[in-house]
């Protein structure tokens, strides 16, 4: 009975003695590979809520502006369309406003002209991303680069011991093994989902300003109809 009383003693003086680790302690014993995981994390945040902001604000299009386009040059109020495109601030109302300042050109030149604006337009949309595509591959292998390191680092420690297993002499080296490895994947997972769904976003941006291109050089073609 004594000796249950002993072990139960020790095992609450055990209990009072443990300690878990916080997130900063973690962070500490994942070394200094952690600095470079971290400053990657924010640099994935700032760039997919800054692209989100961005293709949200170039995706809001007036459902009646085409129209009005449209009611504009029949009409001949070719000033009245361009003012509407300047106040208009979207990707499709500076295609659209560029083709308008080719009126009288070859078709050609119109169609041209509001193609190169197009591709500026999603060339601005695509700012950073490939940054951040390039961080979703890099923060994984920045992950496996501390799991070598730790592993190293636990097999010298080992080895200055003289060979001796002792848990608390792989711990160092275990801890930036395995927790450099979950940071790593902690950054390169929503990178990677972040990054293609930016890109789905702006594939659907570029088949709508393919659909009001298309729109607007049926109008040109067909000025007289109503």
């Amino acid at each position: 009975m004594s000796m249950l009383l002993q072990a139960a003693e020790a095992v609450a003086t055990v209990a009072e003695e443990t300690k878990t680790m916080g997130l900063g302690e973690l962070a500490v014993a994942g070394g200094w590979l952690m600095i470079p995981l971290a400053i990657l994390a924010g640099v994935t945040v700032f760039i997919f809520v800054e692209r989100f902001i961005a293709i949200r604000k170039a995706s809001a299009m007036d459902m009646n502006f085409m129209n009005r386009i449209r009611e504009f040059i029949y009409d001949g109020k070719i000033g009245s369309a361009v003012q509407l495109c300047k106040s208009t601030d979207t990707p499709i109302a500076r295609m659209v406003e560029k083709g308008i300042e080719r009126l009288g050109r070859p078709m050609n030149d119109v169609q041209t002209a509001i193609e190169n604006v197009a591709n500026l337009e999603v060339s601005k949309l695509e700012n950073g991303l490939p940054f951040l595509a390039t961080i979703a591959g890099g923060a994984p292998m920045i992950g496996f680069l501390g799991t070598v390191v730790g592993m190293v680092q636990a097999f010298m420690n080992l080895s200055e011991a003289g060979g001796t297993v002792d848990m608390s002499l792989l711990a160092s080296g275990m801890y930036v093994a395995m927790v450099t490895t979950v940071a790593g994947l902690i950054v390169g997972i929503p990178a990677y989902f972040g990054y293609n769904y930016l890109v789905q976003r702006i594939e659907k941006l570029v088949f709508r300003r393919e659909a009001n291109s298309i729109a607007f050089m049926d109008i040109l073609n067909q000025p007289v109809e109503r």
